[in-house]
């Protein structure tokens, strides 16, 4: 009997769907080191990266330059010939579209794109990029969103290709709400945390209905410190994660906390 997706739409290259937020976790619960921002009784924080080796295309790019210019200036020889010259235009525009493209993807999408999963409030509060790849030329929009956790859906997902002769193969989690009360997607957000995704879900799943008692013990250094990262350029050039005021506070706190918060500030 062939398993149907339960959502719709499924996301792309669906392979199953997982457990749902208030049921038992299909895997052990585990994360990798260094995915954890913050763990306490409160809530939860994990970090998602936009690109899994950032930096690398900054060099490529830095790398690349001097070969776009070395062949541009070999096809404007022939200024006479038509033909030559639209396709140096052609090649000039695709490189520099290109190399745009990749600083941007390098530069532009925050240091980090966190997930919080708040089990007193019981919400998940997301920080998101829309990435416009195809264009270089405007600015790509970041938001800060938040849903209840019980229309929240993990969906396993597969997708393969061929990339210079090679067969490629990805693999992940998408975080995908509903409208409530049905399967209807509203939005979705890629998990992206480093190891096996369908362990991070039950890692989640189990910090949302048990808290962080029923979790491994962790073992990950404080990621407060950006010391790993000063020679990374692309990532020192990238944004830092600036949610709003608000929602920072209510993601981080229990509601009783929250208000107290507010009178004085009210007071002040």
């Amino acid at each position: 009997m062939t398993i149907q997706p339960k959502l719709n739409p499924p996301a792309r290259g669906w392979q199953a769907d997982l457990s749902g937020p208030n049921a038992p976790p299909d895997d052990e619960p585990s994360l990798s080191e260094g995915v954890i921002n913050h763990l306490d009784g409160i809530y939860l924080e994990i970090a998602r990266s936009f690109l899994s080796i950032r930096g690398v295309l900054f060099w490529l790019n830095v790398l690349c330059i001097p070969v776009y210019f070395w062949c541009a200036d070999g096809i404007f020889d022939y200024p006479d010939d038509i033909f030559l010259v639209t396709i140096s235009v052609v090649f000039v525009s695709s490189c520099v579209w290109g190399v745009l493209v990749m600083f941007r993807m390098d530069i532009s999408p925050p240091r980090d794109l966190p997930l919080r999963f708040n089990r007193m409030r019981r919400k998940m509060y997301v920080y998101e990029i829309d990435a416009v790849w195809w264009n270089p030329f405007i600015r790509w929009p970041i938001r800060a969103v938040s849903y209840d956790w019980d229309d929240v859906r993990a969906e396993a997902w597969q997708q393969q290709g061929v990339i210079n002769g090679g067969h490629v193969m990805k693999w992940g989690v998408v975080l995908s709400v509903v409208k409530p009360g049905t399967n209807e997607v509203i939005d979705r957000f890629q998990l992206r945390a480093k190891g096996d995704g369908e362990s991070a879900w039950a890692y989640i799943c189990t910090y949302m209905q048990e808290g962080p008692n029923s979790l491994p013990p962790p073992d990950y250094p404080s990621r407060d410190s950006e010391e790993e990262n000063r020679l990374n350029i692309a990532y020192m050039l990238a944004p830092k994660v600036n949610w709003p005021t608000e929602m920072d506070i209510e993601s981080r706190t229990a509601p009783a906390e929250s208000t107290c918060l507010e009178l004085a500030t009210d007071a002040n």
